[in-house]
Order: C-alpha cells, then structure tokens, then sequence
C-alpha cells in the first residue's frame, strides 16, 4: 500500500499542494509560456533532478510534482525500514518534500540530490526515534519485485534467495544494515554513504567491510 500522500495537479499560482495533513500554497514566481502543459510536463519528467531543484526554488509547482514522483517509493521504503512504522514514515516523507520545497534554494549541488533527499529523510527518522524510544528500528529490507521476464523455476529461486537475504539482512546491527540498504537498495557510492550517515568515508569503508562478511556468515548458515 503506498503512503497517503496527495499532490493536486498545479491549475495555475494560489493552488494548495497538500503532502499528506500538512498543507502549504505554492505560488508560481515565474509563468513559462510558449508550450502547452502536457509538452511542459513531458519536458520537466526527462529534466535532471538540479533541474528540478532549480526550478523548485522559483515556486515550479510541476517541478516538485515531478521529483515527488521520482522519488516519493524509495524515500517512503528508505523511512519505512528506520522507523518500522507506516504512519510515520508517510508524516516523515511530507516533511521531507515540504523541506525540498521550503529549502531548495540552499542546494549547493555538492552530492546528488537523492543522496540529500535520503540524508533529509534520515535526519528526520532520527530525529522521529527520539520521540519514539520504545519502537525498535525495523532492519528489515523491502523486497525487490520479481521480474516478470523470469519463468516460475528462477522467480522462486530469486524469491528464495531474497529472503534469505531479507532474514540475513534482519540480523545486522542498525549500523551495518543502513549501510547494506544504501549501497544495494539505493546504488551509493562510499563517499555518498558517508555524507547520508554522517560519517567519514574511512569508517564507511571499514564498517561496509565487516556488513559484507557478516552477511555472507549469515546468507551461509540460512
């Protein structure tokens, strides 16, 4: 079930752009013209992700349809697996975009923007738990989707080798399990680990080492 969370399509300045309870009106600083919506949307879906940013920080209500979008399933699942709680991990992913929205401007473009969007999201899941001290962090991963060009022989063994991995995954300090989900799950390199976690890219190093031979223990013994 996907979270909650709403965007009405922009109709013009003044229009509410609501991100789950919360709500904030976006007014439109700078009016394209020359192109008809569906062109401009068709534009904005094959734009990078600075682009968008860019253009969020001039009020682009499209432009922030358009990174929702993108991004909204691996930030949801990323909050999802810290904080082991669906409602919470919906408010989470609001505050998060409505941060995009409110902030854009000081993107500085020294990382991508989904190693931001996931440094936002983890600072906000923490800062969630702090709240929460009795609900225990979920180590669990969400599994990937089958592919539906496999015959049933392979998707049950892909399904068995996933949960294996899922279980052995399950088992990892919280440490070591963020870090797994960022490099596999979300394609991280070490330096963008580093700056996701607040960490420096010699302690990821080291701590991805020992994630790896774990797991590897782990996956065996299953």
């Amino acid at each position: 079930m996907w979270p909650q969370t709403y965007l009405p399509p922009p109709s013009g300045a003044g229009v509410g752009m609501i991100l789950g309870d919360a709500s904030m009106t976006m007014t439109c600083t700078r009016r394209r013209s020359g192109a008809a919506p569906s062109a401009w949307a068709a534009t904005l879906g094959t734009s990078s992700d600075e682009a968008l940013i860019e253009r969020i920080a001039d009020r682009d209500q499209l432009a922030m349809r358009t990174l929702f979008a993108r991004y909204r399933v691996a930030l949801y699942r990323w909050l999802l697996r810290l904080v082991s709680d669906t409602a919470t991990a919906e408010d989470l992913l609001s505050e998060v975009f409505l941060d995009v929205w409110r902030h854009a401007s000081v993107f500085e473009g020294r990382s991508s923007v989904s190693t931001w969007l996931l440094a936002i999201a983890r600072n906000k899941a923490i800062s969630a738990r702090r709240r929460r001290p009795d609900v225990e962090l979920n180590d669990e991963l969400t599994s990937t989707l089958a592919d539906p060009a496999d015959d049933p022989e392979l998707m049950l063994e892909k399904k068995d080798r996933e949960e294996v991995l899922r279980r052995s995954v399950a088992q990892l300090s919280q440490g070591h399990a963020e870090i797994i989900d960022l490099v596999y799950y979300h394609g991280k390199s070490v330096n963008e680990v580093a700056e996701v976690m607040g960490l420096n890219a010699a302690t990821v190093k080291t701590r991805m080492f020992y994630a790896r031979k774990k797991l590897a223990e782990l996956a065996a013994a299953a």
